[in-house]
């Protein structure tokens, strides 16, 4: 996958007037500042709407092959149902995070695409897990599907990793998307380890190595984004998946902060890329000819 950047048409005129590298790094972080801030504000006013868990209604299941689509109707071609996607906010925050993302998922295909909302008041990332794999299990037996993807921002990416790694999610999970994820751990804030969620995101936690334990055979493939001006994570590829025994990918952004990461247009592209792609081991490999599908 190809490294996703954000162009800015005002750097050129800015390096020229100003000093080359400062002027660019120093453009760069203002306009990522603000942008986080608009975001911020707007994520403000929508996080009411996204308090409430979703209500989800039945499950709509793709017409079997062969099938017509009346009296008269043409038959319909074989469709290869895409897995379920489901989305995992971060730390103190709810489903509201998603609603660009999931609208650029679903008009370009993804019709079943759900969000899990966990509590504000959860204190273990390993309770959080156990929750996500009940979401999961309940997701798989209502829509028939054996697997599902997800995608995971800030902390949801740790809840999801561990799920996968820790409490064989990788029988469920086909690829995991997170979004400025520690996965090595952060050191950003140090006043906040009070709560005992940000202790365990801590390099060198417990639960930190936990992750970092052998994990042979695991199915789930990874694709981390993590972006060069993300203030959350310290040291800003701890954001990345290094680990001998996970098939993962790691896609630097460039020009954006930790909470443009799941609404930025380039970002979305690269969501709907990572999990587009037709890997071995997927059902539709033969039928696809080992072709990626972006």
């Amino acid at each position: 996958m190809k490294v996703t950047s954000v162009a800015d048409p005002i750097l050129p005129l800015c390096q020229r007037l100003f000093p080359s590298r400062i002027a660019g790094v120093s453009l760069g972080l203002l306009k990522a500042t603000a942008l986080e801030l608009a975001i911020l504000a707007g994520h403000v006013l929508l996080y009411p709407s996204g308090i409430v868990q979703e209500r989800r209604g039945p499950a709509c299941p793709l017409p079997a092959p062969g099938t017509t689509d009346g009296p008269g109707g043409a038959a319909r071609l074989p469709v290869e149902a895409k897995p379920p996607v489901v989305l995992l906010h971060g730390f103190i925050d709810n489903r509201s995070v998603f609603v660009l993302l999931r609208r650029s998922l679903a008009q370009h295909g993804r019709q079943r695409v759900e969000s899990l909302n966990y509590s504000p008041l959860t204190c273990d990332i390993r309770t959080a897990a156990e929750l996500l794999g009940r979401h999961i299990e309940e997701i798989c037996e209502r829509t028939g599907s054996k697997r599902v993807d997800v995608v995971g921002h800030s902390l949801g990416g740790l809840i999801a990793r561990y799920y996968v790694q820790r409490l064989g999610g990788d029988l469920r999970v086909r690829t995991l998307v997170t979004l400025g994820t520690p996965h090595a751990g952060t050191r950003v804030a140090p006043l906040a380890n009070a709560h005992p969620i940000v202790r365990q995101m801590r390099p060198g936690s417990e639960l930190i190595e936990e992750l970092s334990r052998p994990a042979p055979g695991c199915r789930t493939y990874f694709v981390s984004f993590w972006s060069d001006l993300d203030h959350l994570m310290d040291p800003l590829e701890s954001a990345c998946v290094d680990h001998p025994d996970l098939k993962a990918e790691n896609v630097r952004v460039s020009g954006i902060g930790h909470l443009a990461l799941p609404v930025h247009p380039a970002v979305a592209s690269g969501i709907r890329q990572a999990l587009d792609t037709v890997r071995p081991g997927d059902p539709t490999a033969s039928r696809a000819g080992g072709l990626t599908v972006a």
